[in-house]
This record gives C-alpha cells, structure tokens and sequence, in this order.
C-alpha cells in the first residue's frame, strides 16, 4: 500500500486586459499591472521591477507590434507554487521576433528597452501567437531566498 502525500493546491491568479495600441493604452497597461500586483500583495521590489516590464514590453507592443485597428494584451500569472510572477504582451505583428540588442545598437536615444527587461526579469522570451502576433513574456521570482 502506498501513501501520497497531501499536496497544497497549486495557486495561480490571473489578471488579462486588452488594450488599445496606443501610447495611452501603453500607459493604462503599466497602471493596471501596478494595481493588480499590488493587490496581490508583491513586495514593492518584485512590484516596481514588474511595473517596469510590463511599460516596456506595452511601449514596445505600442510602437513596434502596432497593427492599425488591432489591441494588445497585457496578461499577469502569479503562481504561488512555483514562486513565479510572469508577464505576457502579446501584439498582432509576428514578423521577426525582438531581441536584445548589442551594446554598439544602444548608441541612440531608443533600443535599451529589452535590455532593461532582460535586466529586470530572472528569463524572458518570445513566441510567436498565430494567426501573426507574437508574444513577448518575462518571469520574475516573488520568493524571497
């Protein structure tokens, strides 16, 4: 006879919201994602980390995955279990996926964006959200050591 364990449910919650793909709607992702992790109850580190995420990657979605007529969607997961807050922009132009730049692309007064978000975030990625958006993610750690 075996036993197993009781194990604590695994916790996850979850906030979504498309938005507009304007500097506006760029602006009222950073809001909202602001409002929801502190209604988790995040520490204001991992808050003020993700808050800085979640503008950049809708700046970008705003600017670069603009498609006239279409939204983005900004979408946070919090997993308790796994300790993970992750966060997913995900706009309507696929076409070639965001990567980091090299220090000699930084020359000018844009393109440090994913720079901050690799930065900021423990692993990032994208991945392509048919039929031709993509989606940008970021994960970041909300477990103390």
């Amino acid at each position: 006879m075996s036993a197993t364990l009781p194990q604590p449910p695994a916790t996850v919650a979850t906030f979504a919201q498309l938005l507009s793909s304007t500097r506006r709607g760029a602006r009222l992702a950073r809001l909202l994602a602001t409002t929801q992790l502190r209604a988790w109850d995040l520490s204001p580190d991992v808050t003020e980390r993700a808050e800085q995420i979640v503008a950049e990657l809708a700046a970008n979605a705003a600017l670069h995955g603009r498609v006239q007529g279409r939204d983005f969607r900004l979408a946070l997961a919090l997993d308790t279990t796994t300790g993970l807050l992750r966060i997913a922009v995900t706009d309507a132009r696929g076409g070639q996926l965001p990567v980091v730049p090299t220090d000699s692309a930084t020359d000018g007064e844009t393109g440090r964006g994913l720079l901050m978000v690799d930065a900021l975030s423990d692993r990032w990625g994208t991945e392509p959200h048919p039929p031709g958006g993509k989606t940008v993610w970021a994960e970041v750690s909300h477990r103390t050591s």
